[in-house]
């Protein structure tokens, strides 16, 4: 299993995002596998949810798509394993507590150690309330990925000094999806997680473009992309992992461009 820390070895990372299931399950896996090829570190998977919380319409639109087509967890799950052997980078899943929950938390871990899953993000889960998670996942291998937003303020030492895998960090509040413009703090709030913590930091929420991506690698250890990559695949559809890869690489070069 490849662990989250390769993702950062020595290079700024790239860490893409997809929603399980759109279009389908067996283009997913051909998006996946584009996405490792054209330059991705890290990607961060989408279970299928119907109350997705932290996304914003383009997100939640691709959850609707794949929940219509009667995706479940265990789909998925079956997806990844049958991928994991076939791409060189870690795979993380983003979803929600009730996922977790619904499936059996030691059932559903015990599973993302066996299909090669190395970490999860679950956006809904408080810092003070992930020991439940934490816990039973660490016993798997799989690194529970803390997230640090604008408003996380006095909890932010304290949220980065217990760290594991990656830091999240939220570039600007509400919900996913692409922005003009950014957070302007970002910078002074990945400094302040940098004091309390040698674990790398990742830039998500609104980055759509080359130069936004790039930007906030140069000023944190790596940047994610999800609602811009999403927007792609609504496009394409099963046609998707080529233009996918297209776009991913595009990402990816911007990081190099002086």
């Amino acid at each position: 299993m490849n662990k989250i820390a390769d993702a950062f070895n020595n290079k700024k990372a790239f860490i893409p995002f997809i929603t399980c299931g759109d279009p389908d399950l067996e283009t997913s896996k051909e998006i996946i596998k584009s996405l490792a090829e054209n330059g991705a570190d890290l990607i961060e998977l989408g279970i299928p949810f119907s109350d997705p919380t932290a996304e914003g319409p383009v997100i939640m639109e691709a959850n609707i798509r794949a929940l219509k087509n009667n995706v479940t967890t265990d789909d998925v799950f079956k997806m990844v394993g049958e991928v994991s052997p076939e791409v060189d980078v870690p795979l993380v899943f983003m979803t929600y507590a009730n996922v977790v929950y619904s499936y059996g938390t030691d059932r559903f871990f015990k599973r993302c150690q066996e299909t090669g899953i190395c970490g999860i993000i679950l956006p809904d889960v408080p810092f003070e309330e992930k020991e439940e998670f934490e816990g039973v996942a660490a016993e798997y291998g799989v690194e529970f990925v803390s997230m640090i937003a604008p408003t996380s303020e006095d909890r932010i030492d304290m949220i980065s000094a217990d760290a594991s895998g990656f830091i999240y960090i939220v570039s600007s509040l509400g919900v996913t999806g692409a922005r003009s413009e950014l957070n302007g703090n970002i910078k002074s709030l990945v400094e302040r997680v940098r004091k309390n913590t040698n674990i790398p930091t990742a830039v998500g929420f609104g980055i759509s473009t080359p130069e936004q991506a790039a930007e906030m690698a140069s000023i944190s250890d790596g940047a994610i992309c999800g609602s811009a990559i999403v927007r792609v695949i609504e496009k394409y559809g099963k046609d998707a992992p080529k233009h996918v890869g297209e776009f991913v690489k595009s990402m990816k070069e911007a990081y190099y461009v002086s």
